[in-house]
């Protein structure tokens, strides 16, 4: 077999084999040696069919695996000569004439084929100790632990019908029918028969529900309310909407304790033992968004301090998964390219650089993890299929079942589990500085919020 480096070009790399006629042919006549001994052809007795005979029965697929085999030993000996970290599987080109094929499939004939594959990039890591970094952090008010409380109970608030003419104040409950328009064309999902709207719940679009104040049963009112820039529907993100809203009955809350009975009603042995278990749920939200700030301010600093050259297969497959999203979304929302004020070929620079990002810092917090010896157990990974089992209630079993008869699948289970590991590692090296925030402040998006990896 002979290997010849034909492009060595960043970190591509580019191979041509030439497997001689003769070094296949003697492959083939060793392999038909072997199943000389092994097959049972009728008129022929065991270990007695000649080979030329063999040849025309069994030559052209014990061929096939042959030449299979030997492209897998050309991959290894490229990459085990050249000491080569892959970043996918090598591409392989076989001759575009059949009849070269043939030949080699024949052993009458030398095969040539190339191999093209990209290796990873070599960078220095370096120190993080200079990285300082701020982490929003944000404690629990007991305003927070009442408002908690008070969404519990507002689930289990009885309500009773007002006298007729009653007007709606704010906590009241609201049964109406709408129907909305945008510009005098009615949209997807702007009418509705039914609904109950408790008036602060803000539950609505922001102002719908303070518009229904004063509201009697059987009265009519316009209603304008503007849908939020980073609404579901894309198309209907920011428009202004205008609603005939019927208003059918209203209904003021019935005195409703929070007390400890209401406690035992949702589980919890006092009121004191709920208030504590929804502070701690509160506090481990806001433990859990400064986690994903702070991550998020790694991720940037990391991305600005290396500029490495990044496989550009790999940034094509990152690319080609963010941009099925991108088109998924915009056949929900109906919204184009136009409506985003840009233009495809400019959201596709856009994206690709994101795809090349992820890619850098992927390969980077590899790096860094393979580095640091960073691992997950057993019981880590346990612990994730559990989890993720959970999450689809009634199949349990068909979940565990798949991730633990698909490495790929425990593969995809594995990486944020790596990469939450490694970050972590990171920020214990890194200087890390606590600044308190208020909780609005800590839960609120960043303005110039990005994919993280």
């Amino acid at each position: 077999m002979q290997v010849t480096e034909t492009l060595s070009q960043g970190l591509k790399r580019e191979y041509e084999i030439v497997l001689s006629a003769s070094d296949l042919s003697s492959r083939l006549e060793t392999q038909l040696a072997d199943l000389k001994t092994k097959v049972r052809i009728n008129g022929f007795r065991p270990g007695k069919v000649p080979l030329a005979h063999l040849r025309r029965v069994y030559g052209r697929s014990v061929m096939s695996d042959i030449l299979q085999d030997a492209i897998n030993a050309a991959n290894k000996q490229i990459v085990d000569d050249n000491g080569l970290r892959l970043a996918q599987e090598p591409k392989i080109e076989l001759p575009a004439d059949k009849e070269a094929i043939e030949a080699a499939l024949e052993a009458r004939g030398d095969l040539n084929f190339k191999v093209a594959l990209e290796v990873l990039p070599k960078f220095e890591l370096g120190e993080y100790a200079d990285l300082t970094l701020e982490r929003p952090v944000a404690e629990v008010e007991e305003s927070d632990v009442e408002a908690a409380l008070q969404r519990l109970a507002q689930d289990r608030r009885v309500y009773s019908d007002k006298p007729e003419g009653a007007k709606a104040e704010r906590f009241d409950r609201l049964t109406v029918d709408f129907t909305g328009a945008i510009k005098g064309e009615p949209f997807e999902g702007g009418s509705s028969q039914g609904i109950e709207v408790v008036i602060g719940s803000n539950a609505f679009l922001s102002g719908f529900e303070e518009q229904l104040l004063g509201a009697v049963a059987g009265e009519r009112r316009a209603v304008q309310a503007t849908f939020p820039e980073n609404y579901a529907l894309r198309k209907l993100a920011g428009q202004q909407a205008d609603f005939e809203v019927m208003v059918k009955s209203v209904a003021a809350p019935e005195p409703f304790a929070i007390d400890d009975e209401f406690a035992k009603s949702v589980g919890a042995e006092s009121l004191d033992q709920l208030k504590a278990a929804l502070r701690q749920r509160i506090a481990a939200e806001y433990a859990q968004r400064s986690r994903e700030k702070v991550k998020r301010k790694l991720l940037d600093a990391l991305a600005a301090r290396y500029s490495f050259e990044v496989p550009q297969g790999l940034v094509d497959q990152e690319f080609a998964s963010i941009w099925k999203q991108v088109e998924r979304e915009q056949q929900a929302s109906g919204r184009s390219f136009a409506d985003e004020n840009t233009t495809e070929a400019a959201a596709r620079a856009e994206y690709r650089a994101i795809a090349e990002r992820r890619v850098r810092l992927g390969l980077l917090l590899a790096e860094v993890g393979a580095r640091a010896d960073v691992k997950i157990s057993d019981d880590e990974m346990t612990q994730a299929l559990v989890a993720r089992a959970r999450s689809f209630p009634g199949q349990e079993k068909q979940v565990w079942d798949f991730y633990r008869n698909n490495q790929q699948a425990l593969v995809e289970l594995r990486a944020p589990i790596y990469e939450e590991k490694v970050v972590d590692h990171i920020l214990g090296v890194a200087k890390v500085e606590d600044r308190t925030v208020t909780a609005k402040e800590l839960l609120q998006a960043d303005d110039d919020e990005t994919p993280a990896a």
